[in-house]
């Protein structure tokens, strides 16, 4: 299976989520059946956003920006996924598993940024209501979703580089299904510690800081709102809170655990499953938790239905 030692790695080999072939068919129909959610999900959010002119808002536009993000970050692994269900070799090659790593990495990160930004809209709506519209103006939302696909931007560029830059020669073989640096370093013929420091700090940046910032915004929003009078008003707003922070909990919980860790030589199942998590699962949530649910979007969805 490993290529010779001598010789630069040209194609890696995943050992994919699971060996038995039966087990392959069921996860091939569960993937599937999530991808296609997903793909439905997040562009029904487009589409929808797009033509209601009542869902132009700073909330929705940046709605828009996290369903794109979702939909690239799902079909940059799930498609090739569903694919190796189906075969007995499960190859990339080295061109394509760099090419997935920072594909992923841009807009996996971006999204890191986008909750975080999305948190801060919820803040200023509920705590300063009667400045929203002079905080959240359209210039101030487009330089914030346009700085959340530079700060992906950047985090990709770093850890690719310094993930790339290793030497890989003689074992090819990645116990994981899809390329990413944490399954990438365990096969580097160098010392990987530069690497997994430069992942780390960026790490701290694109996933400890952003989460700070959701929990600190989300405390305010609950403070705020517990002084309401409106029965109705506080539960809606708990509601709303409560499905977002399970999403952030999930999707940054799994990023952090895979990310921010010190680099084992071995990947276990544990490490693979929580990879599904941040892959697969939170970009078919997303839309659910985050529109799907809310009356603006029904009614966008009824009117463009009865039209």
């Amino acid at each position: 299976m490993g290529e010779d030692n001598r010789t630069s790695v040209t194609e890696f080999i995943f050992l994919g989520l699971s060996q038995d072939p039966q087990t392959q068919v069921l996860l091939f129909f569960l993937f599937l059946f999530i991808y296609l959610l997903t793909v439905l999900g997040n562009l029904l959010i487009i589409v929808l956003i797009h033509s209601d002119p009542r869902l132009h808002t700073p909330m929705y536009f940046f709605l828009r920006n996290l369903s794109f993000a979702d939909l690239c970050f799902s079909t940059t692994t799930v498609p090739q996924v569903l694919v190796h269900f189906l075969v007995k070799r499960k190859t990339i090659s080295f061109a394509g598993c760099s090419t997935q790593i920072v594909v992923l990495l841009l807009v996996g990160c971006t999204e890191c940024a986008l909750l975080a930004v999305m948190s801060y809209d919820r803040y200023v709506a509920v705590c300063k209501p009667l400045h929203y519209s002079t905080i959240m103006t359209h210039w101030v939302c487009v330089q914030l979703a346009a700085g959340s696909w530079a700060s992906g931007a950047l985090v990709s560029l770093v850890d690719t580089t310094f993930t790339l830059r290793l030497p890989y020669q003689g074992n090819n073989v990645i116990n994981h299904f899809f390329c990413e640096p944490p399954a990438l370093l365990k096969l580097a013929s160098a010392d990987t510690y530069s690497t997994e420091m430069a992942i780390f700090a960026m790490g701290v940046v694109i996933l400890l800081a952003p989460v700070s910032l959701i929990l600190t915004s989300y405390w305010n929003i609950v403070s705020t709102v517990i002084q309401m009078q409106s029965g109705e008003g506080r539960l809606k707003v708990f509601s709303t809170c409560g499905s977002h922070l399970i999403v952030v909990v999930l999707f940054y919980g799994s990023g952090i655990f895979a990310y921010m860790r010190p680099n084992s030589k071995i990947m276990n199942e544990k490490d693979k499953m929580i990879s599904v998590f941040y892959t697969a699962v939170t970009p078919m949530l997303n839309p659910i938790i985050y529109s799907l649910r809310n009356k603006d979007v029904k009614g966008a969805l009824r009117r463009i239905t009865t039209k």
